[in-house]
């Protein structure tokens, strides 16, 4: 039975379970937990940039409910975490994504009352759908009364929400995180659990876990199969020196990190996840035994049903593979 009860859905914002994993890597020297965010209660990581970027406007009297617009690009779970808390807080959404956006997740917006527009054509230079997303943003920003964008990419106020996501790490581990994996696309998540790493004084290594084909850390943008990992622009938000370390991590990496996360430990994440645990496995024998390892999963597996779990839509891209995560 819980031991408290919650005035409103938006206060179950954060607190997420710290998971330790004990059956992933066997015979590593270490411990290992993951940051379970899927306990948010729109189901990721995003939902605490969405309430921290709204909450503070509203209070300001920026955003009115029941007049103010909030127009925002996202792949995914952000449009989610916004959805929810416009609905609650009675905005208008009008959330801009692309045609890699999964049915799954343009149901759950539609049963949110958002109004989706997508975006169907590639920008010409990147070949990726995010600059044309961005376009789109500015334009109903400038045609619509009353319209804010919170430019997830930008705002402050995201690493800001996440500085409370390293804070509940810490505490759970008593002060010792020796090692953090977070992957990155708009950099809020790292940055904001950076900032409160050097504030506090914790010496732990930092590490980045970047998308192969991610234009984040230099690399010639390419396309990508994973949403909400990586880039194709160079995020405002970035900040070079707020990792120790950078790992980047192909789309087959992240498939295969994931079916392993199911078979070895019941847990059904998310592409992201899966990326940090890749990660993990390519850093393990540098790290010196003892220590303690977080991984943040940003989401869980069940907006990926019908790609990184869906054996179909595996052997379409990468083939038959099964034998790279079956024991």
């Amino acid at each position: 039975m819980p031991d408290r009860s919650y005035k409103g859905i938006l206060a179950t914002i954060g607190n997420t379970p710290l998971v330790e994993l004990e059956h992933i890597f066997p015979d590593f020297g270490s411990r290992i937990f993951a940051k379970v965010e899927r306990f948010n209660p729109g189901g990721s990581i995003k939902d605490r940039s969405a309430f921290r970027m709204l909450i503070d406007e509203v209070r300001a009297g920026t955003l009115v409910p029941g007049r103010s617009v909030v127009v925002e690009s996202s792949s995914g779970n952000l449009a989610v975490g916004m959805a929810q808390i416009c609905r609650y807080l009675g905005l208008r959404f009008v959330c801009v994504v692309d045609g890699k956006t999964t049915e799954q997740n343009l149901a759950i917006l539609q049963a949110y009352g958002a109004e989706v527009e997508v975006v169907t054509e590639q920008d010409r230079v990147t070949g990726e759908y995010l600059p044309v997303r961005l376009r789109r943003v500015r334009e109903i920003v400038a045609a619509t009364p009353y319209a804010f964008c919170p430019d997830q990419y930008s705002n402050l106020r995201n690493p800001q929400a996440h500085e409370a996501t390293m804070r509940e790490i810490e505490q759970a581990l008593d002060g010792r995180v020796d090692y953090l994996f977070a992957s990155v696309s708009t950099f809020g998540t790292l940055r904001g659990c950076t900032d409160h790493i050097r504030r506090q004084g914790l010496g732990t290594t930092v590490v980045a876990v970047d998308a192969a084909g991610s234009a984040i850390f230099g690399q010639e943008p390419t396309r990508r199969l994973i949403p909400g990992h990586g880039a194709s622009v160079v995020p405002p938000l970035m900040d070079p020196d707020a990792a120790d370390e950078i790992v980047h991590v192909t789309d087959l990496e992240c498939v295969v990190a994931c079916r392993r996360l199911v078979g070895r430990e019941a847990l059904l994440a998310g592409g992201s996840s899966g990326a940090t645990l890749a990660a993990l496995g390519k850093l393990r024998d540098r790290i010196p035994e003892g220590s303690n390892c977080v991984l943040i999963f940003p989401d869980g597996g069940d907006r990926y049903l019908d790609t990184i779990y869906s054996d179909v839509w595996v052997g379409r891209h990468f083939g038959e593979i099964t034998h790279l995560w079956k024991d």
